[in-house]
């Protein structure tokens, strides 16, 4: 246990981010740290509950509650607040491949179990995590997890998001020989390009790249299996193939006018944004910028959350960003009660700036697009939209039903959607003679992780739908066990 008293004695304190005025002129990480001796203050409010909620990721009410990766959250709290940050680090490590991005972009679900959020504010756990990865680096604790022995097997991963790069490190410390094949220059999947540098800095994500290249694990970059490599090949040169490709097909807006110029996916956006600030600063070009620009985002969550503070740093002349579900409330409602992740008000990062820039929050609440509008050019001008009520159909389900008199137009020469996901793509699922499930991800016998492809196996995203990174990274390692016992007839592996 931590203090005794903790929670009763310490107020919550969380780090902060970098002034708006500040940080919207740059694309430098926006977060701050508390200095070690606050850190150990905040972890003295962890009590040892008894029942820690906060261990266990479950799904209540269609949300994440609880830690994925059965973080040893309680254990590694009471160590840091008694200044044992060696042992800390090795209880993370035993759980987390990746503390440094769960740390930072992960929304925190084991922060919303927390017990003592029943009654006062949570336990500053993800902050927490992420000075333990750092003191980890600092002091030379991180070191490539290099297998005693090899085993002679070869494994194929494709895709280097979180659940490929979990699933390639587990299996290369085991002695499996691990390669992971990127289409895109560098790996890190959605970590490198899906998130924006003020959000994950790519420094990070390349310096556990470069700790797993010296474990051992070959990188293939710029290589689309399928296209530059056959999937004959793979299936000859590899005793297992594990799929950790994302969930990359974008929902598309089905309305009049999609056809403009102007009209873009969100990881179009995204990435392209990324890549050039990667390769050149932005001083390329080659990235799709909304200054000068009404930029409309479509859709909400972290990607259009993401596309309000990248358009705002390209320096849009004004932004809009449209949900579709009702303002939520200021406090949870009676049928969301603790531990369930709370549905309730709040501004990320991205409509905090958006609102410090213009003034207001971004967000028009229960709005549907029902056209967009081009000029003469072939471009677009602006969106037509209506309100929407949400009502009960007959099969107990809501859906949004248009308000007459409530058509308003708005003006827009960029319009990003952020819609979500259907799945991954169908080529290389084809090749592998790999099918689909009914919500159209990679179907696996049994909910586990072998597809009825041989050999085939498939993880994150691409098996269980668009979520989090710290789901990701608990399919990576539960798929790697699989692969482990499936190869060898046994595994030790977590």
């Amino acid at each position: 246990m931590s203090k005794i008293t903790g929670f009763m004695t310490f107020e919550r304190e969380t780090p902060g981010e970098r002034p708006v005025a500040e940080r919207v002129g740059d694309w430098q990480p926006i977060q701050l740290h508390l200095p070690a001796e606050r850190l150990q203050t905040q972890a003295a409010r962890c009590m040892d509950c008894g029942i820690p909620f906060c261990h266990k990721g479950h799904i209540l009410n269609g949300m994440t509650s609880g830690c994925p990766i059965n973080n040893l959250i309680p254990e590694w709290n009471d160590l840091i607040y008694r200044g044992l940050w060696r042992q800390a680090y090795d209880r993370l490590r035993k759980t987390n491949n990746f503390p440094e991005f769960t740390g930072l972009v992960c929304p925190a679900p084991c922060e919303a179990a927390c017990t003592l959020g029943i009654s006062d504010p949570a336990v500053t756990i993800k902050s927490i995590e992420f000075a333990i990865i750092e003191r980890a680096y600092e002091e030379g604790w991180v070191e490539p997890a290099v297998s005693t022995r090899r085993t002679g097997k070869r494994v194929a991963v494709i895709g280097s998001g979180p659940a490929g790069l979990a699933c390639a490190e587990q299996l290369n410390s085991v002695g499996h020989e691990v390669t992971v094949f990127e289409r895109a220059d560098r790996p890190g999947g959605l970590l490198m390009f899906g998130i924006p540098n003020m959000k994950l800095g790519k420094t990070l994500v390349q310096r556990r790249i470069d700790v797993m290249i010296a474990a051992g694990v070959h990188f293939l970059t710029g290589v689309e299996v399928g296209v530059d490599i056959a999937v004959e090949e793979l299936n000859r040169d590899f005793d297992a193939i594990v799929l950790c490709i994302g969930a990359a097909r974008p929902r598309d807006l089905t309305v009049p006018g999609r056809h403009l110029d102007g009209v873009c996916f969100a990881m179009d956006f995204l990435h392209g944004n990324t890549k050039s600030l990667l390769d050149s600063t932005h001083t390329d070009g080659r990235y799709l910028s909304a200054a000068g620009q009404d930029v409309v985002v479509i859709g909400g969550g972290d990607t259009g959350t993401d596309c309000v503070a990248t358009a705002l740093r390209h320096g849009c002349r004004s932004l809009v960003q449209f949900e579709i579900m009702p303002r939520p409330p200021e406090h949870r409602a009676p049928d969301n009660p603790w531990p369930q992740w709370p549905r309730i008000y709040k501004m990320d990062y991205g409509q905090a700036e958006a609102a410090a820039v213009f003034g207001d929050d971004p967000r028009a609440y229960s709005v549907q697009t029902t056209e967009l509008l081009g000029d003469e050019a072939g471009r677009v001008r602006g969106l037509r939209t209506v309100d929407v009520a949400w009502r009960a159909n007959g099969d107990g389900r809501s859906s949004p039903q248009p308000m007459p008199g409530t058509t308003r137009e708005w003006p827009a020469q960029m319009v990003i959607l952020a819609l979500g996901f259907l799945g991954p793509e169908e080529e290389l699922l084809s090749g592998l003679g790999v099918t689909r499930d009914g919500r159209s991800n990679v179907a696996t016998l049994g909910g586990r992780f072998q597809t009825g492809a041989p050999r085939v196996f498939a993880a994150g995203d691409a098996r269980r739908g668009q979520s989090l990174v710290v789901w990701a990274i608990h399919e990576g390692r539960a798929a790697a066990r699989e692969v482990d016992h499936w190869l060898m007839g046994e595994t030790n592996l977590p």
